[in-house]
């Protein structure tokens, strides 16, 4: 499915007839949630779950976000992301190697 052409703002490199509602996801999400208007973050909620919503937010790909909008979202969701040396410590600590 295609989106609509009023999310094009949040897509100024894309071409909208290409991405997919499900195949391109992550991209969607990421984006709206960056760039989007609060028209674009009803259709976004519309079109996608609360969990979709979290799971792109707790696992966000680097380079694509803007700090800022990230860590909105992430305490609106409540989510707390771990950056991956307290993720090493963490692991390590199980392990019994600090």
């Amino acid at each position: 499915m295609a989106l609509s052409k009023f999310l094009q703002p949040c897509f100024p490199s894309y071409d909208l007839k290409r991405l997919d509602v499900i195949e391109n996801k992550k991209l969607i999400i990421t984006q709206i949630l960056n760039f989007g208007t609060e028209k674009d973050l009803e259709w976004l909620s519309k079109n996608y779950s609360k969990a979709d919503l979290k799971q792109v937010i707790s696992k966000p790909d680097k380079g694509v976000w803007l700090k800022n909008v990230l860590l909105y979202w992430q305490k609106i969701f409540n989510l707390k992301i771990l950056k991956k040396l307290e993720k090493d410590k963490i692991h390590k600590k199980k392990e019994g190697y600090l």
